[in-house]
């Protein structure tokens, strides 16, 4: 194996990267060496699927698999070989009928279809070592003897965003939104990394076109949450627990989260989220159900201590998965793209299984003292008191906005982002969203005007409405965004925040502050192009990094 996609892989003076029998995540080289696999079949499939829908006739069964397939190849979704072979075995045969799909379109168009290659005329072995064997010759750093290591950096930048993207769109699918530019931008993309590119400049832009297709999924996926759940509301919600029955839900999938509250109707069970599910505390529709009472625990990376502790099911609905403690094996399940070997997997429809598992356990035996955190500021409710913002900033009262966002991890380095928050000036503002807001969020901060300094926006996803706040500021301001008194300090863990990063960039925001670390894949020289391009900075210290800040804001 070799995996070098998300901040925590291994790193060494003689090289960075996971190259052992298993990754830092957990995952064991032979799962690597299939998802590289499956990535490859995708990429044949969006060779087809491309120019079918140039000629009309886009694939319905390839809108849905891509986004799904790519979506367990992110970090921490799915650890099952048996899973992953299954849908390398799929991709091809789906490849095929796009194949003959694109044939007939072409013929009737009057046109002699493409004989292509690659990815277009991958076929799987028919075992194990044989598929090894082919994982070998498409690793992620296939091709770098020949092309260096600047262009497979920027490779897998794209695919790394993509797969970011893919999850994205799977959300929202899960709630019957689609959008067709959003499948053709993802075909595209496989299409192109399929023709092994490299041309530095052609990357680059692609990378670009890659953020904006995914700015469209995130402002998909806010309609999905929206037209489905309401819009988020400022929501005072219990993170301790309460006595009773109790069901955890972690990942991101919301309509997994509605399913489940459905499922435990008047079953005197009460129902917790996790990390990234949060947010959904703070829709209308989800929090109306009386037995939603809370959320219990932090980011992912906790997980196996707070899910030890967790006196019920848990149920994984989507990324970050930790390989699981035999303490809670028995009782934690998987949906959707999550799989890890011998846990149990539902099939989204029946939740008979994870119920009987509720009331079989002890639950919470007493009430622990209540503690509130609150949450819900989407763009709705900023932008509602955008008139008090105004004010605010032109008197004086609000000197500056700090973005402190994105994902949480496990490696050393992420209390910055504790230390930053709480150093910040009480007459500056921070805005939060994704998992890295478990780092500081039941913090006091106060208030400036009658608006809170802490202003939860909801998951990672919800960087769309960040986007729109910052839009409408810098309309109300007659300046960019990125003459705004606003600093952007993000944690990045996995492909999700890649994607993100992307889409920041082809908006032409600048001046990013990421970190802990940079990315492993982006070379010296790809990061002196980020930093000559877009102003992106590594974190240094807290101090010195909000000096700096309103320095250049001044």
């Amino acid at each position: 194996m070799f995996c070098y996609q998300c901040e925590q892989t291994y790193r060494s003076d003689a090289g960075d990267g996971c190259a052992g029998s298993k990754g830092m995540c957990g995952k064991e080289a032979t799962t690597s060496d299939l998802q590289d696999l499956l990535i490859y079949a995708l990429k044949g499939i969006g060779q087809y699927a491309r120019r079918a829908r140039a000629l009309g006739a886009p694939d319905a069964e390839a809108a849905a698999f891509i986004p799904h397939a790519l979506f367990t190849t992110l970090t921490n979704v799915n650890f099952s070989n048996t899973r992953i072979v299954d849908l390398i075995q799929q991709a091809a045969a789906l490849r095929d009928r796009i194949k003959a799909r694109y044939e007939e379109a072409a013929q009737k168009a009057g046109q002699t279809p493409e004989a292509l290659s690659g990815p277009a005329a991958f076929h799987p072995a028919a075992d194990m070592e044989g598929m090894q064997k082919q994982a070998a010759a498409v690793s992620v750093l296939a091709g770098q003897d020949s092309v260096g290591a600047d262009v497979v950096g920027l490779r897998n930048l794209i695919l790394y965003g993509l797969k970011g993207v893919c999850a994205y769109t799977y959300h929202a699918q899960a709630m019957g939104y689609e959008k067709d530019e959003v499948h053709a931008g993802l075909e595209n993309t496989l299409d192109f990394l399929a023709s092994d590119p490299s041309d530095i400049g052609t990357l680059l832009n692609e990378a670009l076109e890659l953020g904006a297709v995914n700015f469209s999924t995130m402002e998909l996926l806010d309609a999905a949450n929206t037209g489905t759940f309401g819009t988020p509301e400022p929501t005072s919600v219990r993170v301790t627990p309460v006595k009773g029955k109790a069901i955890l839900v972690s990942g991101h999938e919301f309509k997994d989260l509605l399913n489940i509250l459905e499922a435990t109707r008047d079953k005197g069970i009460n129902v917790y989220t996790h990390g990234e599910m949060l947010p959904g505390l703070a829709y209308p529709k989800l929090k109306a159900y009386p037995h939603l009472v809370g959320n219990y625990g932090g980011a992912w990376q906790e997980q196996q201590k707070e899910f030890t502790e967790f006196p019920g099911p848990i149920v994984m609905t989507s990324n970050c998965m930790i390989e699981p403690h035999a303490r809670y094996r028995q009782r934690i399940f998987t949906l959707g793209p999550v799989g890890w070997p011998g846990v149990r997997h539902l099939d989204g429809k029946d939740y008979s299984a994870v119920v009987q598992a509720a009331l079989a356990l002890p639950g919470f035996k007493e009430d622990a003292p209540e503690q509130r955190i609150t949450i819900g500021f989407a763009r709705d409710t900023v932008l509602g008191v955008a008139d008090q913002v105004i004010a605010g900033v032109k008197s004086g009262a609000i000197r500056h906005f700090f973005l402190i966002g994105g994902c949480d991890g496990a490696a050393p380095g992420r209390n910055y982002y504790t230390d930053f928050a709480e150093q910040t000036p009480q007459d500056t503002v921070i805005l939060t969203l994704g998992c890295g807001k478990f780092r500081f969020n039941k913090g006091e901060y106060g208030s400036i005007g009658g608006i809170p300094r802490l202003l939860d926006l909801g998951q990672c996803s919800d960087a769309y409405s960040a986007i729109v706040i910052a839009t409408a500021l810098a309309k109300a301001f007659n300046c960019s965004v990125n003459e705004l008194p606003l600093s952007l300090v993000i944690s990045w863990f996995e492909q999700k925040a890649v994607a993100v990063f992307l889409t920041l960039l082809s908006l032409g925001v600048k001046n990013i502050r990421l970190g802990p670390t940079m990315a492993a894949f982006l070379t010296p020289n790809l990061i002196d192009v980020l930093v000559e391009k877009f102003g992106v900075q590594t974190i240094s210290t807290p101090e010195a990094d909000i000096a700096a800040s309103l320095k250049l804001a001044a």
